[in-house]
């Protein structure tokens, strides 16, 4: 029997080495394809060829070509291999927003609210922010919490530390380095959530009545926090690709009291933009240089389809002015309910919020999360899952291709699992949301994501699934006909 359970568990290590080696190997011949080593139409090495050259098995060679065939890199000429294929032309990116002139109140509760009942009334939501937590990879999670709660007993049922539990903060402090961020597990204070994480770090550094610049658009879940506290906005124009306007930010600096920036710099929602490393200095230099504090939301940086993954605004910061905040909710289950803060100089003040906001977070979910990390499950659920939402990008870029008016700009992602659609000015994505539900659809309005009510003619989808799931595929192409019927319409009444 001990004898069996070895060659399992070796099976099982080889398959697990398999699965990397074919993944690396469609990375090296994709990056040859972008790098233009490869053209369109060219025909790539023999599976035997690759074999030799990259020394890895046939079938490893194989496996990685019907990866890059899925991913739409490549076709299968019958009776003759693997060609390059020529790319789709994606549509244009959407245009960067004008500043806001003044900070104003945030509202929209209603609006947001209505958002998150649609599971209650068996809605569709296809704008949530939600991940995969159907996927295989995460099997692992349910095993690991019925073998802690036999193990650990009542351990599970009394108070955790303020801080959190000691084992998670070590597995989050080794995950860092791959950010640059180096810090100790003291240094670490587990949280409820990243919205937690974001509403006492918040807290900690402003007051009613003070003003924060946050990114526009921007996620409606920070702005719920800045209306919760009497904080008033200031929406910095925000580029698709590149993020913040650091130009724009200096200007809003040099004209108004602002007591702390708030970005995503990795993967902003629901841009889906990501900043340059020069711009993420600069944005620190212009912070150390009106003396103001930055609320770093890395939530989606370690989505990223391309290694490797970004570095935080906290790996530059030598002062401790950078607070970190993260989770696990995007990158394994929102329902584990478990992010955490890097507090930088604000620790006391955080960890005082932390104490009056939620006093301790839930033990088991924090274990269960250092085990599987610890176990390798996490780097292996990683690589699965950024191959599945790049490939759900791409598949519903070619939906938005197909479906929706021709006149329709989309952001271009490289991490994490939504998209920003703008459709022409005069365009009213309230409209189309009154439209699906008669479906029982729904998506956000685009207004949702501005304390101003901008971008009416926007819209944030969630591509998690869409390369997987027929029944999301249909919805997001009924949008796009209703979105032209919706057009035509408006045109005949004028």
């Amino acid at each position: 029997m001990l004898a069996l359970i070895r060659i399992c568990h070796g099976i099982k290590l080889y398959l697990g080495d398999f699965m990397k080696l074919y993944e690396s190997l469609a990375e090296t011949l994709r990056e040859h394809i972008e790098q233009g080593f490869y053209q369109v139409g060219d025909k790539l090495p023999s599976v035997r060829r690759l074999s030799a050259e990259h020394k890895v098995s046939l079938a490893t060679a194989q496996q990685a070509l019907w990866l890059l065939e899925q991913q739409h890199w490549v076709e299968v000429k019958a009776k003759s291999g693997f060609y390059v294929k020529a790319r789709q032309s994606a549509p244009p990116i959407p245009q960067i927003s004008r500043l806001t002139q003044y900070p104003l109140e945030v509202s929209q509760w209603d609006e947001v609210l209505d958002l998150l009942s649609c599971r209650e009334r068996n809605i569709l939501n296809l704008g949530r922010g939600l991940c995969d937590v159907t996927a295989p990879t995460l099997k692992p999670i349910l095993r690991l919490l019925s073998d802690s709660i036999k193990s650990r007993g009542q351990q599970l049922l009394a108070y955790d530390s303020l801080a959190g539990q000691i084992a998670l903060r070590e597995q989050i402090a080794r995950l860092g380095v791959a950010s640059g961020t180096h810090v100790q597990a003291q240094d670490l204070i587990i949280t409820t959530g990243c919205q937690e994480a974001l509403s006492i770090s918040i807290q900690a550094v402003t007051k009613p009545g003070d003003i924060i610049a946050i990114e526009s658009p921007c996620f409606y879940g920070v702005m719920q926090i800045l209306n919760a506290h009497g904080i008033k906005a200031l929406e910095i124009p925000s580029h698709p690709t590149h993020g913040m306007s650091i130009e724009a930010l200096e200007m809003a600096l040099d004209q108004w009291p602002i007591r702390a920036i708030m970005v995503i710099p990795a993967f902003s929602n629901p841009l889906g933009s990501c900043m340059p490393d020069a711009n993420k200095q600069r944005l620190l230099q212009l912070a150390q240089h009106y003396d103001v504090p930055i609320i770093e939301d890395d939530i989606y940086g370690e989505l990223a389809y391309k290694q490797p993954r970004p570095r935080t605004i906290q790996s530059f910061d030598q002062e401790g002015r950078v607070i970190l905040c993260s989770s696990f909710t995007k990158t394994v289950a929102v329902g584990l309910r478990v992010g955490w803060i890097v507090p930088g100089r604000y620790r006391n003040r955080i960890l005082h919020l932390k104490y009056i906001s939620t006093a301790s977070a839930v033990s088991i979910t924090q274990l269960v999360l250092a085990d599987f990390i610890e176990q390798g499950y996490y780097e292996r659920h990683l690589r699965k899952i950024r191959q599945q939402y790049q490939i759900g990008r791409d598949s519903i870029i070619r939906l938005i291709e197909e479906s929706f008016p021709e006149s329709v700009r989309v952001s271009f992602p490289e991490g994490g699992f939504v998209i920003w659609i703008e459709f022409p000015n005069d365009f009213d994505t309230v409209q189309l949301d009154k439209r699906m539900m008669q479906h029982h659809i729904k998506i956000p309005a685009g207004s949702v994501f501005s304390a101003s009510g901008k971008y009416r003619n926007c819209t944030r989808i969630n591509y998690s699934r869409a390369a997987l799931d027929e029944k999301i595929r249909d919805a997001i192409r009924l949008v796009g006909q209703e979105a032209k019927q919706l057009i035509m319409d408006t045109q005949n009444q004028k």
